[in-house]
């Protein structure tokens, strides 16, 4: 596919989405009582909630992506959310069950998935156990990386050729560069439908930049499409200044928006896409687009991933698992702890494959 050609990438999700079958679930997913069931944003930050962030303050929003201001119950509370979201190790066997005569296609997110967060995010590195974990399962199912960051920053990271990778929440998306039996032709550029953005977000980078150099500890990050401003080493007394400054700053632009991370605020563009988007345009690219005997399984654990918790949770097909120690809203199914679980995960996974093929 031709970067011109990415530019319908809207069409062909829309069509997947229009064969799935929303509401349909399969019997993996745990039971949930009716309160649970509600259709919610769940922690994302979708274009509306966006556009009230903007207008009002973004101190509050920025208090709630921050684990320290997460809500955390106890007792019944916390019961009650691992009955809705069970741990994917516990309930292993049922998720082998659920995908069985299946494909599956792994998604994973990287930043508190396979590496930890870390303060520096330039050094969220993974290590190599988890390295051989992800290469495991990209030689058992086509495998991809979907991630917030700069699609060839998270390359360098995961240093393994034979995956797909979507950078900047999907909006810049490249086949293998290593040949591999999936059918999207390697080392291809397959989807970039914010390219006409890229002026303007180097603008912002350099304002921003700029602005943040008057707040110690803030940062910058250019992931090409989007931008990611991080205030995991600001002082809380400084978040609204901070937040204020990156709201000024993009006032003025109409086409850009801002999103919440765990303690980051994201620069978007306002475009039709996501992570979920960038799975579902992924799924039509491997040739399972409308197709019932495919079975994804999404890891992540930040609002952004959200969209494609909710995307699987609509399509009635594979899972998402919530990587948290702590209790959230999440359209997810499962949960995970931490990126150690998840290496766990991944290696049971490959197990029970290599198992079944004798």
């Amino acid at each position: 596919m031709t970067n011109h050609a990415a530019f319908a990438a809207e069409d062909a999700v829309t069509a997947v989405a229009a064969q799935a079958q929303p509401g349909r679930h399969f019997a993996s997913f745990p039971p949930r009582r009716a309160r649970d069931c509600r259709k919610a944003s769940l922690g994302r930050m979708d274009l509306a909630t966006s556009a009230v962030v903007m207008a009002g303050s973004l101190l509050d929003s920025m208090k709630a992506s921050s684990p320290r201001h997460a809500m955390s119950p106890t007792g019944a509370d916390q019961e009650e959310w691992i009955e809705n979201h069970p741990s994917a190790l516990e309930w292993f066997e049922g998720v082998l069950a659920a995908a069985e005569g299946k494909q599956i296609v792994m998604f994973l997110d990287y930043d508190g998935t396979l590496s930890p967060i870390v303060e520096d995010p330039d050094r969220a590195v993974m290590t190599e156990e988890m390295r051989e974990a992800v290469r495991g399962v990209a030689q058992h199912f086509p495998t991809a990386i979907v991630s917030g960051r700069c699609r060839d920053k998270v390359f360098n990271f995961v240093k393994l050729e034979e995956l797909y990778y979507a950078g900047s929440h999907g909006m810049d998306i490249k086949g293998p560069t290593k040949v591999s039996n999936h059918k999207a032709k390697a080392d291809e550029v397959l989807c970039q439908p914010a390219t006409k953005f890229l002026p303007v977000i180097q603008k912002v980078y350099k304002t921003l930049t700029a602005k943040m150099e008057s707040i110690p500890g803030a940062m910058v990050e250019n992931n090409k499409f989007c931008l990611s401003v991080h205030f995991r080493c600001v002082e809380e007394a400084e978040w609204d200044a901070l937040g204020r400054e990156v709201k000024a700053v993009l006032d003025v632009y109409e086409d850009l928006e801002i999103t919440e991370g765990r303690k980051v605020l994201e620069i978007r563009p306002t475009i039709e896409w996501h992570k979920g988007k960038a799975l579902l345009f992924l799924l039509e690219c491997l040739g399972f687009a409308g197709r019932g005997d495919v079975f994804p399984i999404y890891i992540g654990d930040d609002r952004t991933d959200e969209d494609a918790f909710e995307v699987l949770r609509n399509m009635g097909q594979g899972i998402g698992i919530l990587v948290t120690k702590f209790p959230k809203e999440t359209s997810a199914s499962y949960s995970l702890r931490e990126p150690a679980e998840v290496k766990e995960f991944l290696h049971k996974l490959v197990k029970s494959n290599e198992t079944k093929k004798g």
